[in-house]
């Protein structure tokens, strides 16, 4: 085919050829928000790697740029969901075509550069990993670059295994880049070594065509002869010697969780620093191939993209009266009553986020000591490299800790986060809510008390509402907003609205004593507590819910929430229960609470005893003798499976009450609230998505749940609405 016929036919990417031969191919996926692997991808590379093979002899150069905002966002992951073992070799085929067009960019004989506008994260970063250079734009605000695939149950399967071992090493590939599955920033893209260069975005087409002409013929290194990896060979001594303690540190990091792709993408980098890269290159794919087929893939991918996008998209913000949306709220000044740990990060994140915080407590001195929480966790980020001095300081100069109410003048967003009791909240809301501006919205950060009720202590009851961050604020990614009976809706969208602003993920729940999240994750306490009072061996409870996914044993999280306050929490929610009408029915784990909290005087970790036994320095040496004596451990011995079933299923249980009841409106809500907020195994695609994968689906998960119900108890025999759902053939979606 002629060149002249080649241009008439060609179906690729918009090219542009300038008088030096430099060409530039845009990729613009036409139906499309962002770049993604789709069949258009698919298509429209092909047609333009054929042209540029074609048309080799007159080029000088190739520049791969987007027209999107951000670069490349990755694999098309509803393809990657709908991934059927029936389809196993059409899948490899179509996944090794794909690679083997990138190889054909990087063995073009022509230097390629990749020109960064944005984000490149999982397939768009392997894109980019594809080409000779990478250059991103030092000015795209928000951009990322990595490999996240790990933590959505996949790997790197578009070369991003094979060409990080061969660029970085197997070990630095692997800790740094596959296995976390971090999303670097740029300046830290750079620093791995998966991005080589910035610029600003005005001049990044200058740079790259600056790099091409001093490169007229890069070849990758692993296309050289006598290539070694860095680091060294995996037959070396120092990479033999290290090779025996990955899957061991890898088990020790999974505690035995489900999680099929660590291993996976361990294996195939292992497996492939063996190999040549083409070998290499078809061991990443199978590998991909088998993990897309796992129901864990699935279910997280449903999760951590689907699920996720559609709460980020504004899934649970209202909408005005007429349908449209509310303006974009912008928080200015943030007020913060309580200068505690909770409120002390809830200041540092607002500052963080560039707003101005008054930080009150009862005295000048306590405020202070809250602040002292930004400048410490601000002096490890400098002494990681992670900020600068002139940036910690505008972060710090942000929090004005205070004494005085007065101070509270032209604040817009008000977070209490003082002692749990409704005359305290209620008092110090009367304190300031005549000085902050007229529209500021009053909420308060409380995990259990009902948001209707405090809002019955201020006058504007319609601007109150629950706002519940999570401990400790600065690293945990959710944030659960509480709506009461009479909170507005454009005060929920506000909320909504600073919760993105501060960069945390929004979940809206309505009004109920312990709303979802710490009603919830009560459940799975109380499973394990009961199981100790039956005589099971402590340590076997706590290891069931490590091997279950759980990221820490429930009665280690029990004497960190402290014990004393959820026995608290539990008598006051059964005394309102009572007060409405309403039967308590006692659970097992309440004697056993009782009992170590009232009668043996361990009411958690703070007090120095709980479950366990902790060091003068606060350290956990291990589960206290005393709670074995009692209740004579080992004495029981259970199923594995039954102990963790119990835990997930009460939790599954009553996550589908709180949707039956109006506390819960989103599916969403529901699974990424389960994970981001209370722990629930990442594996499972959260608590309701557990329910719908569950082996046998719906009536799978109904006929263990009466197992269950036969064994352990009436709590739990499934609802009738799950039974109703089941019948039609639905699922949680």
């Amino acid at each position: 085919m002629s060149i002249a016929e080649n241009v008439e036919t060609y179906t690729g990417y918009a090219w542009e050829r300038d008088a030096d031969g430099i060409v530039t191919v845009t990729m613009d996926d036409p139906d499309a928000s962002v770049n993604t692997m789709n069949p258009h991808f698919t298509a429209a590379l092909e047609a333009t790697v054929d042209r540029l093979e074609a048309e080799r002899e007159s080029i000088a150069g190739v520049i791969l740029a987007s027209a999107k905002k951000s670069w490349f966002a990755g694999g098309d992951l509803n393809l990657l969901r709908a991934a059927d073992p029936a389809k196993a070799a059409e899948e490899t085929a179509h996944i090794d075509h794909v690679k083997a067009l990138l190889r054909g960019l990087e063995q073009l004989g022509r230097p390629v550069v990749a020109a960064l506008n944005g984000t490149a994260l999982g397939g768009g970063l392997e894109v980019a990993l594809a080409c000779h250079h990478r250059i991103a734009a030092s000015d795209a605000r928000g951009a990322q670059f990595g490999l996240p695939e790990v933590s959505l149950g996949l790997l790197p399967g578009g070369g991003g295994i094979t060409r990080t071992v061969r660029m970085l090493g197997l070990q630095k590939a692997l800790q740094e880049v596959i296995l976390p599955a971090t999303k670097f920033r740029t300046e830290d893209a750079v620093a791995v070594g998966i991005v080589d260069e910035t610029a600003p975005l005005a001049e990044l087409h200058d740079r790259a065509r600056a790099w091409i002409t001093a490169n007229p013929a890069p070849v990758v290194p692993w296309d050289e002869k006598g290539f070694r990896l860095p680091g060294g060979a995996v037959s070396s001594p120092s990479v033999a010697g290290m090779l025996p303690a990955l899957p061991a540190l890898l088990r020790k990091q999974l505690k035995g969780a489900p999680m099929p792709a660590p291993r996976a993408a361990l294996a195939a980098a292992v497996e492939g620093a063996y190999v040549d890269f083409d070998t290499a290159s078809r061991i990443e794919t199978r590998y991909l191939v088998s993990l897309t087929h796992d129901q864990v893939a699935k279910n997280m991918i449903k999760a951590f993209f689907f699920d996720l996008q559609e709460i980020n998209a504004g899934g649970s913000r209202p909408l005005a009266s007429d349908g449209s949306p509310f303006p974009k709220f912008t928080a200015t000044k943030v007020g913060v009553i309580g200068a505690g740990m909770m409120g002390a990060g809830i200041a540092y994140v607002s500052a963080r986020a560039g707003i101005d915080v008054v930080l009150k407590d009862v005295s000048v001195e306590a405020a202070e000591k809250g602040k002292d929480y930004s400048r410490m966790l601000e002096q490890k980020a400098l002494a990681r490299g992670k900020t600068t001095p002139e940036k910690s300081e505008a972060l710090l100069a942000r929090i004005h800790p205070t004494a005085d109410a007065a101070d509270f003048d032209g604040v817009d967003f008000v977070i209490e986060a003082v002692f749990e009791s409704v005359p305290v909240k209620q008092g110090v809301f009367q304190e300031i809510e005549d000085i902050v501006r007229p529209d500021a919205v009053l909420g308060s950060n409380t995990s259990t008390l009902p948001i209707t009720q405090l809002s019955e202590g201020v006058k504007r009851r319609d601007d109150f509402i629950g706002i519940h961050f999570f401990s400790p604020v600065d690293k945990m990614p959710l944030v659960e907003i509480v709506r009461g009976e009479n909170t507005g809706d454009e005060v929920l969208a506000k909320t909504f609205d600073y919760v993105q602003q501060i960069r945390k993920t929004p979940i809206v729940v309505n009004d109920s004593r312990g709303f979802f999240t710490s009603r919830v994750i009560g459940t799975f306490i109380a499973e394990a507590v009961a199981a100790v009072g039956e005589g099971v061996e402590p340590a076997s409870v706590e290891q069931a819910a490590l091997q279950a996914g759980y990221p820490a044993g429930a009665l280690q999280l029990l004497d960190e929430l402290t014990i004393s306050l959820s026995q608290k929490i539990r008598i006051e929610t059964r005394t309102a229960v009572e007060a409405d009408g309403g039967v308590w029915t006692e659970h097992p784990s309440e004697a056993v609470m009782d009992w170590i909290v009232d009668e043996a005087k361990r009411p958690g970790r703070k007090a120095g005893g709980g479950f366990y036994d902790y060091s003068p320095e606060g350290r956990r040496v291990g589960i206290w003798p005393g709670l074995r004596e009692k209740y004579g451990s080992g004495r029981t011995v259970l199923p594995l499976i039954d102990l963790q079933e119990r835990m997930l299923f009460a939790e599954a249980l009553d996550a589908i009450d709180c949707l039956d009841k109006g506390v819960l409106t989103s599916v969403a809500d529901a699974n990424i609230g389960s994970i981001y907020g209370i722990g629930f195994p990442a594996w499972t695609g959260g608590v309701l998505q557990y329910v719908n994968q569950y082996d046998g689906g719906l009536d799978g998960f109904i006929a263990r749940a009466r197992e269950l119900a036969d064994t352990y108890g009436e709590r739990f025999a499934p609802p009738a609405s799950l039974t109703a759902r089941a019948e039609r053939g639905e699922t949680y979606e």
